[in-house]
This record gives C-alpha cells, sequence and structure tokens, in this order.
C-alpha cells in the first residue's frame, strides 16, 4: 500500500486524517498564533505547519475549499483548486479569499480546506495541426443545452 508522508514543519500543525471512512479529503487546519481577520473582498495567504511527500508523480494533492466555510460566509480558495506537485516538499499555504458581505476572521488551527489525494495521468505532448472533428466541435459555454 501507498502512503502519504506528511512532515509537521512546527510542532502546532495539526496531521489531517479522514474525519468518516467515506471521506474523499482530510481537513487542512489554520496554523496560526491569531485570528486573521478577512474584510469582504480580501485575499489571505494560511499557513499549514505541513509539507508532504507523494509516493510517485502518479499523484497530485488538491486543494479544494470547505463547503460549509463558502456556502455560510463566503470565504472560498484564491484559486479555487490548489494543486500540489508530486515533487514539491515546501509548506502547504493556503489561499483564501472572503466573498461574502462580512468580515470573516480565521481562528487559529480552524478547519480552511481540503486535501484530496488524486491519480495523475501525464500524456506525451505532441504539436498537431489539426484535430480530429467532434459532434460538438468548437462549441463554448452552453453549447450543449440550454443556458
Amino acid at each position: 500500500m501507498e502512503t502519504l508522508k506528511i512532515k509537521k514543519l512546527h510542532p502546532g500543525a495539526v496531521i489531517p486524517q479522514p474525519a468518516t471512512e467515506g471521506s474523499a479529503g482530510m481537513d487542512l487546519h489554520a496554523l496560526l498564533d491569531a485570528p486573521v481577520t478577512l474584510a469582504p473582498g480580501q485575499r489571505a495567504l494560511i499557513p499549514t505547519g505541513l509539507s508532504i511527500a507523494l509516493p510517485h508523480n502518479g499523484y497530485a494533492a488538491m486543494v479544494f475549499p470547505r463547503s460549509g466555510l463558502a456556502s455560510k460566509f463566503g470565504v472560498t480558495l484564491s484559486n479555487c483548486v490548489g494543486v500540489i506537485d508530486s515533487d514539491y516538499r515546501g509548506e502547504l499555504k493556503v489561499a483564501v479569499s472572503n466573498l461574502g458581505a462580512e468580515e470573516y476572521a480565521i481562528a487559529p488551527g480552524e478547519r480552511i480546506a481540503q486535501l484530496v489525494i488524486l491519480p495523475v495521468c501525464m500524456l506525451p505532448v505532441e504539436e498537431a495541426s489539426a484535430l480530429d472533428e467532434t459532434r460538438r466541435g468548437a462549441g463554448g459555454f452552453g453549447s450543449t443545452g440550454k443556458e
């Protein structure tokens, strides 16, 4: 069985664990000395005090928003999904944005995002002068149904 190795960079860091047997992700906790208050529209980079080592380049770690923070307070990830490459060994930090109408204070130790490990398939890249035709073709947003 392959293993995700997690290193604490700070003694106060929290090692993420799945909350239930069916959990797809593991909560990442804010490693803060004091609350960080985000005004509406403000962004911040929140440290976790952790670094990871994926087993090999067939995996990537993805950082997703927590649905409760997003739906209740408008606090989500600045980059929608954070991608952690298999060869990155630095600290995991979470870029958060307050899209809500009110200030939001991130508390020390608060669960701010979730870490999901996914398989990655890197294909060889080949430049092409033409691509095969499909029924959809170049149809963009809303082209496959009602808008």
